[in-house]
């Protein structure tokens, strides 16, 4: 993991750096499109202030130090300290897609079950029916057409996480109820395209289980099917889920870009499309390696728990071969 996320930090580092220019040309051509001018010594200034005017290999090295030592810089677009930015996002993005995970897991599993068990009958072809429709839907149509729907049934706007009236208000249990009002939508549509993808990954999985030799066996026994199906199919079929604990921990903080944007949501996916945009690699940088640190650790702690659900997986060398 130490030697991945070194080669981690290089490849985010070149990525930022690939458009043409910086944040000062960047910023340099927003004044000239705007008709005013920025004179060459200001350039060179503000290249020196910034330590654009550094190797790139310098640049890296201090990045990076700065990164492991949890200094993220300062954001040129916003003017503010990273951690600050973040600070002020991460809990709402963390909250918004945690409560998706949760939503995801909890349709797309007893789904699955359901549809395996039940091969070929009406459920099954409607769940499969509904599957491929939430993986052919990109997120933000369907935010669009939800977003319209109410409107027009309902004549209420449910664009962003609360009400005007409480956009600049502290913290009360009026705001909370509130933005739980708002919540159904951006869990609806982040979660359609993860449980109609789990329902099918339970659903496959699963029917492979109870056609082996051991569920016959138990069947032959006269042990009862609900019995059967929860000690041992769903145990083995729920280890391909259990492997994308990798990709949830950077799912629940990085944000749907997208359906934040069409939905107006204040997530770190809103802050890391504007940091890309701006070119301000300071905080698009280490949102990335956040993401991505967030994937190794995830990744590891989905080993773990293959190993304690289902002790036949283990990395350890045989001393008798």
């Amino acid at each position: 993991m130490i030697i991945l996320l070194f080669m981690l930090s290089m490849v985010v580092f070149l990525i930022i750096q690939l458009p043409p220019g910086n944040y000062v040309t960047t910023y340099a051509e927003r004044l000239q499109a705007s008709g005013s001018s920025i004179d060459k010594a200001t350039l060179e200034m503000l290249n020196r202030q910034y330590g654009f005017d550094l190797p790139m290999y310098r640049q890296y090295f201090k990045w990076f130090f700065n990164f492991l030592r949890f200094n993220l810089g300062r954001s040129f677009e916003w003017n503010k300290p990273v951690s600050v930015l973040l600070r002020d996002r991460v809990p709402i993005t963390i909250m918004i897609s945690t409560f998706s995970l949760v939503f995801i897991y909890a349709v797309a599993v007893p789904i699955g079950i359901y549809s395996a068990t039940h091969q070929y009958s009406l459920g099954d072809y409607v769940s499969t029916g509904l599957g491929f429709v939430g993986l052919a839907i990109p997120n933000f149509f369907l935010a669009l057409v939800l977003l319209f729907l109410i409107f027009k049934i309902f004549g209420i706007s449910v664009v962003g996480l609360f009400s005007v009236e409480y956009l600049d208000q502290p913290w009360s249990s009026a705001k909370f109820v509130d933005m739980l009002k708002h919540l159904p939508i951006p869990i609806i549509v982040i979660g359609t395209a993860g449980t109609a993808g789990l329902i099918r990954i339970m659903r496959g999985c699963l029917l492979d289980e109870l056609h082996k030799q051991y569920v016959v066996t138990a069947r032959s026994k006269g042990l009862g099917e609900r019995k059967i199906l929860f000690k041992y199919p769903v145990r083995m079929a729920i280890n391909p889920i259990v492997s994308t604990v990798g990709w949830s921990l950077a799912y629940i903080i990085s944000g749907e870009t997208i359906t934040s944007i069409v939905l107006a949501l204040p997530t770190t996916g809103l802050l890391l499309f504007g940091a890309l945009m701006s070119q301000d690699y300071y905080l698009a940088g280490s949102i990335i390696m956040i993401l991505g640190s967030l994937t190794l650790i995830g990744t590891l702690v989905s080993d773990i728990l293959l190993v304690v659900m289902d002790p036949r997986i283990r990395y350890e060398k045989d001393v008798n071969a």
